[in-house]
């Protein structure tokens, strides 16, 4: 690989991964905790020992451990396909492939969810940011964050990681 192309996808990646740093939805400083999806009918609830036994090791790193995979690794970024992303825990439906768009994040990035009561929003100050948490409603699985610069209709961006999806091929 010649330096010049080098540089430049080294310099495209490392703009690419700081985007979710500096852009951020805030969240209402009133509320704290869980904002939807409370009255989700489902709860599914597991032991520690029962979600690593379930999970790989990254999806336990990601979901259950509020991680983060590393940008441009999922299969799901470049996944065009018609279905369904669901929550790698429980199953639970939350993306249509319709809401999905390339937002050069490195991360499946979608402008809405299927069902607003299929995730929670929680307040998230790690990092010294404040920024809007995803999870799913039914098993509090860690999805990733939203910001307000997506496109329309919403102008929000649910920046998910791939490996705590699962997709659902539309019949």
């Amino acid at each position: 690989m010649n330096r010049t192309i080098f540089l430049k996808l080294l310099g495209g990646l490392a703009f690419s991964a700081s985007l979710p740093f500096f852009s951020f939805r805030p969240a209402n400083p009133a509320i704290e905790g869980k904002t939807s999806g409370l009255d989700s009918p489902r709860r599914v609830v597991k032991s520690e020992a029962e979600w690593r036994k379930e999970l790989t090791p990254e999806q336990f790193a990601v979901a259950r451990q509020h991680g983060t995979e590393r940008p441009f690794t999922s299969p799901l970024v470049q996944n065009h396909q018609q279905g369904t992303f669901r929550c790698v825990c429980c199953h639970e439906p939350l993306f249509a492939s319709d809401t999905k768009f390339e937002s050069g994040t490195g991360w499946p990035s979608f402008y809405a969810p299927l069902r607003k009561k299929a995730i929670d929003e929680k307040r998230d100050t790690s990092y010294g940011m404040v920024r809007t948490e995803v999870q799913c409603a039914v098993c509090d699985a860690h999805l990733g964050h939203v910001f307000d610069d997506g496109p329309a209709p919403t102008g929000l961006r649910y920046c998910i990681n791939g490996v705590a999806l699962e997709f659902s091929k539309k019949p």
